[in-house]
């Protein structure tokens, strides 16, 4: 049941700007609002972490807003608050550790190198420089740009850069990992 959730909730996260920019024109904002309800409760009750609770309600706060002023805007900062939320995240690992790539990494290999300690650390800096920009991009588009634009950016190209970082953070560990044991 609970990995039900997670996939809906991943899915919904996913459509999340495309829905917005179709319904938008055919629905008043307000109602729209119950889209960002729905992602709110739905991160409530999949999760326990504090973090993913802070996002719940964060998304509520948008969710109110929408319904209170019947503004689009709102419902246009979702993609910033979880990129906020991620930034958060990860900056604070850096601080209090483990770094949250140190984390990842040690479920496939517990006794981590110190060498590795150091990429995962860095590749954790990377990816808080990634949530800083792409959540600056996504309330640029938010606050400026038309809901087309907005739509673009946060439901297409940010994904594309999302998995671009993925492939070349795998391509450059592949290369550490053969300086490492070559």
């Amino acid at each position: 049941m609970k990995h039900a959730r997670l996939l809906l909730f991943a899915l919904l996260s996913l459509a999340y700007p495309l829905a917005v920019y179709l319904l938008l024109g055919r629905f008043e904002p307000r109602w729209l609002a119950l889209l960002l309800c729905a992602l709110a409760l739905l991160r409530a009750f999949t999760t326990r972490e504090p973090m993913w609770l802070w996002a719940a309600a964060a998304t509520g706060l948008l969710a109110g807003w929408t319904s209170w002023t019947n503004s689009a805007l709102p419902l246009k900062l979702y993609p910033v608050v979880i990129n906020g939320v991620l930034l958060l995240v990860f900056s604070l690992s850096l601080r209090f550790g483990p770094p949250v790539i140190e984390r990842l990494a040690r479920l496939r290999e517990p006794d981590l190198p110190p060498h590795a300690v150091v990429y995962v650390r860095r590749v954790t800096q990377v990816w808080c420089g990634f949530f800083l920009l792409n959540g600056s991009v996504a309330l640029a588009t938010a606050l400026w740009a038309s809901e087309r634009v907005w739509a673009l950016y946060n439901g297409l190209i940010a994904y594309l850069l999302i998995g671009t970082l993925f492939a070349v953070e795998w391509l450059v560990r592949q290369r550490v990992k053969a300086r490492a044991h070559g």
